[in-house]
């Protein structure tokens, strides 16, 4: 469990206090401590993530964080997209996991420039480790500028929601292999997110427990209109959908940045 954010805490005087913890008497003090730490590590995130954004518009670079639980199709879908794109765009990833460079081995077999950050026991990228990571992966090579960053977030539904990183947009995967009410368990991840990518949608043919339908309106009822595209990025390439909407994200950004 992640030390790094506090979702670990379940319970504050189950951390801090345990021969109290029966009979749910907490002292206000050790409470208001532990918030406070918790107050001031998003702070300190937050200004970082500051830093990060604009070090990014300074370089021309769109910025997109993918989130999505373990297994959802991440890694894949970014090797298809810069096989789709990487003769228009340049393309780069930082991968986020707690052990391995094998994501970011992937990507590099396939020709994208990619840095792998390995978190160990975080379940989360945050602010810090992005501005490290871009001390030694430059957005620039022989001059040429990247034009899309993505950030492969660690795999997990919960806490990267809760940490800037300084990107301009958020996608969160959501796999036809998952429950279609993903939205409605982790309402704080698909709020936070700017586009919802239906992944491994090549599947649902054979699946019956899956319904996009279902999906949508779970979305729909924690109260976001948040887009909701469709992918396959396995044995069937359907990422026709995706790509425009990166194109077009790409040219209104550019637009609003001049």
């Amino acid at each position: 469990m992640c030390e790094t954010c506090g979702c670990s805490i379940t319970d504050v005087s189950h951390a801090v206090m345990p021969d109290v913890m029966h009979n749910h008497e907490y002292p206000a003090p050790v409470r208001t401590e532990t918030v406070e730490v918790l107050k001031g590590l998003m702070h300190a995130n937050d200004h970082a993530a500051v830093h990060n954004r604009e070090h990014f518009d300074r370089s021309g670079v769109l910025v997109i964080n993918l989130m999505s639980s373990p297994g959802a199709g991440k890694t894949r879908l970014l090797e298809r997209t810069a096989e789709a794109l990487g003769d228009r765009f340049r393309i780069a990833v930082i991968e986020g996991d707690l052990e391995t460079e094998n994501d970011a081995e992937r990507l590099r077999a396939g020709g994208v420039r990619a840095h792998q950050i390995t978190t160990g026991s975080a379940c989360h990228l945050d602010a810090h480790m992005i501005h490290k990571a871009l001390h030694e992966f430059p957005l620039a090579v022989d001059g040429q500028p990247t034009d899309i960053l993505f950030i492969e977030n660690v795999g997990n539904l919960v806490c990267p929601a809760a940490f800037d990183l300084g990107q301009h947009l958020n996608v969160v995967l959501l796999s036809t292999t998952e429950g279609d009410d993903k939205p409605a368990k982790y309402p704080v991840m698909f709020r936070a997110a700017d586009l919802v990518l239906i992944s491994k949608a090549d599947l649902l043919p054979v699946l019956d427990d899956f319904s996009v339908e279902r999906a949508e309106k779970s979305l729909r009822q924690i109260g976001v209109e948040t887009p909701m595209l469709r992918t396959a990025a396995g044995r069937t390439h359907e990422l026709s959908a995706w790509l425009e909407w990166l194109e077009s994200s790409l040219e209104a950004w550019r637009a609003a940045a001049a």
